[in-house]
């Protein structure tokens, strides 16, 4: 097993991490900017009003991409146990 190799395996984990959580932190981002813009309109400073909402998107975001999600990790697992062969001859 080359240091390429190795590097390449870590790279397309990284990648894979990436999308898998992409949307949920993505829901959270636009989430938490509506609720902070909405928090200078109105001119309350509250701190905790922000992680209820938060939650509740995570999780709407999670049930939705769900299962292209498990498709993504599974796609990878797959690959890379199919690949075992071709790592241990390097």
């Amino acid at each position: 097993m080359t240091e390429e190799l190795i590097i390449e395996i870590g790279k397309r984990a990284i990648e894979t991490t990436a999308l898998v959580s992409s949307p949920m932190l993505i829901g959270a981002l636009a989430i938490g900017l509506v609720i902070s813009i909405m928090q200078a309109i109105t001119q309350i400073n509250e701190a905790t009003l922000t992680f209820i909402p938060k939650i509740a998107v995570v999780m709407i975001v999670l049930l939705i991409a769900a299962p292209w999600m498990l498709d993504l990790i599974g796609k990878f697992t797959v690959n890379l146990y199919e690949s075992i062969p071709m790592y241990v001859r390097h």
